[in-house]
């Protein structure tokens, strides 16, 4: 209602000024009744959006707001794990990605478990590191492992990330 009466004055006011162009501006009437026509369309726009406002107010909250608030807290995730999600995603798409970003981080797993599990440097033990790492993992970490000659070929296949992870999971 506070709508209606304060667009009120908005049809007598266009009403009142084609009136003036009209007689002022005889030349330019068909412009002036267009203007005029779009300013009522305008109003009885305003009137319609202010009946259905009234009919059915909207709530407090938005959907998406509630939606957000309802996602419990134990899904965020870590920073770090959205860093290793988005590089192993990285990696599927080329081959500089799997040579740039994930070979390193696979790398550092690899010497960590290498030497705390089985007592076994990686670069110092190639032969046995390869026997225990199987021959996925280590074409992935060896040291003289050469950067790609096309660097937007195709990354690594799932299947050859699952192989990795179990021959990692393995040394553990």
């Amino acid at each position: 209602m506070r709508t209606l009466r304060r667009l009120a004055p908005l049809p007598v006011a266009a009403t009142a000024a084609l009136a003036f162009v009209l007689l002022t501006f005889p030349g330019r009437s068909g412009i002036a009744v267009r203007v005029y026509e779009l300013v009522l369309a305008a109003f009885a726009l305003a009137v319609l959006v202010a009946a259905v406002r009234r009919a059915r107010p909207a709530p407090r909250r938005s959907a998406f707001e509630l939606a957000l608030r309802r996602q419990p807290q134990a899904e965020a995730t870590l920073p770090e794990l959205e860093r290793l999600r988005n590089e192993v995603t990285l990696s599927t798409s080329t081959a500089f990605d799997v040579h740039v970003r994930l070979r390193p981080l696979v790398r550092r797993i690899a010497v960590h478990l290498l030497a705390a599990r089985r007592g076994v440097s990686l670069d110092a033990q190639p032969e046995r590191a390869r026997e225990l790492l199987g021959d996925e993992t280590w074409e992935l970490v060896r040291a003289d492992r050469p950067s790609p000659t096309d660097r937007n070929a195709r990354g690594l296949r799932p299947a050859q990330l699952r192989e990795i992870v179990a021959s990692l999971e393995r040394l553990a």
